[in-house]
């Protein structure tokens, strides 16, 4: 047993990950009762995960901003933390405007014989910018508030280093919460081939090979614009900007890459990002702990993507012929949108409303869009998420690397 151990160990997580997924899949499809009997295995696994997120958010950013000390250099982080993700999400959604215009995947889509499913009225901007700052903070973290908890952190941080040594017991505090942390996170990472066995097997075996067939070319779709995200957007970044070798830099972070396939979420995603950027990447914490749990919230990528593909995916299937200004709109309104979305499985379906409520598309008519991709989100989710995981390592990498914080080790 000693033995089975170490070799189990020894094997690198995403490999056992990747082995996990491989039998999921032949489980899902040869034996789907025994799928369905391990099913919970898989749901805890998402509930470990998602137990750690609302604490890891809070604590790293607080921390984070403590470590940094100056509050000019939390200020500089905050700014290019922001602006590169801007940046790589208005380039997401043009990516998938385009993969959509080029693909075509909406054309001849039988909405017809989807059920429709009704999404509820969006959050209005002014909500969503309001939301940011929390009538009650632990009503935010009880409900998992992504963006006021951030607020509030930030705010915490920020009083930590203005009360100056009276605050030192409280940064101690939070620079020790977030080790016991990162350790809770190690713990739960063993876990990860198990519950993506569980979570894939249960997916294949809801859908069988029709997941693959019914709704192909969007899939095929999903996959090219996740692709030239990486290749077009994030590459040039590490390539140029980094200047760290890609190769490298992609074998570094495929244990996140992995997770963020299996479990479909950002959210889900970020104790491993966390543990690669501080032992591996070797990005110093406050930056690490700072820029990561911001980009779970507001990193979008594959979210932006998918909404900006999945957008024009329901115009072709209404049979509506977008023009510039209405592209222009989608655009606009599907960063937006991306950027307010939460990092849990399939939220991005429930931000379709608001960007083509904006353009046009009755809500009878998305809900029918929504009903067609439903089923099948599952999958696209988990593909269009390893986008949103490389852009959070990425643009913590550039960070690091502007701020000048990155130890000497990564620059080998």
């Amino acid at each position: 047993m000693t033995v089975f151990l170490r070799g189990w160990f020894a094997v690198p997580l995403w490999q056992r990950v990747l082995g996990a997924m491989v039998i999921g899949v032949a489980l899902g499809l040869l034996w789907p009762a025994a799928a369905s009997a391990i099913a919970i295995i898989g749901e805890l696994f998402v509930r470990l995960i998602r137990m750690l997120v609302v604490p890891i958010v809070f604590i790293s950013i607080a921390s984070g901003v403590t470590a940094l000390a100056d509050p000019r250099k939390l200020g500089s982080v905050g700014a290019r933390t922001v602006g590169l993700f801007a940046f790589t999400t208005f380039c997401a959604v043009s990516i998938g405007i385009i993969v959509g215009l080029l693909l075509e995947p909406g054309q001849g889509a039988a909405l017809g014989s989807a059920a429709p499913h009704a999404l509820g009225e969006p959050k209005s901007l002014h909500d969503q910018l309001v939301g940011i700052v929390p009538v009650n903070i632990v009503q935010s973290l009880v409900d998992g508030d992504m963006l006021a908890i951030i607020f509030f952190s930030i705010l915490l941080g920020f009083g930590v280093i203005l009360a100056g040594e009276q605050g030192r017991p409280m940064a101690d505090l939070l620079q020790s919460a977030g080790q016991v942390l990162f350790h809770l996170v190690r713990i739960v990472m063993e876990v990860t081939p198990f519950g993506v066995l569980a979570l894939i097997a249960k997916a294949v075996a809801d859908n069988g090979v029709a997941v693959f067939a019914n709704i192909g070319w969007l899939a095929v779709a999903v996959a090219a614009g996740v692709v030239l995200q990486i290749l077009l957007v994030h590459v040039p970044l590490i390539a140029f900007v980094v200047r760290r070798p890609v190769l490298r830099f992609y074998r570094t972070i495929v244990d996140a890459l992995a997770v963020a396939f299996s479990t479909a979420s950002s959210a889900a995603t970020l104790p491993v990002a966390l543990r690669i950027a501080l032992d591996d990447l070797r990005i110093a914490p406050g930056v690490a702990k700072t820029v990561l749990p911001i980009g779970a919230s507001i990193g979008k990528d594959g979210t932006a993507m998918y909404v900006g593909l999945l957008s024009i995916f329901a115009l072709q299937a209404v049979g509506i012929e977008p023009d510039l200004p209405m592209l222009a709109i989608v655009l606009l309104t599907g960063a937006l949108a991306a950027f307010g979305t939460a990092p849990i499985p399939s939220a991005s379906l429930f931000m379709l409303a608001a960007v083509l409520s904006a353009v046009g598309v009755s809500p009878e008519q998305t809900a029918l869009v929504v009903g067609f991709v439903l089923p099948f989100d599952r999958l696209l989710d988990m593909t269009r998420t390893v986008a949103s995981a490389s852009a959070n390592l990425t643009v913590t990498s550039v960070v690091g690397r502007r701020e000048q914080v990155i130890e000497p080790e990564a620059g080998k």
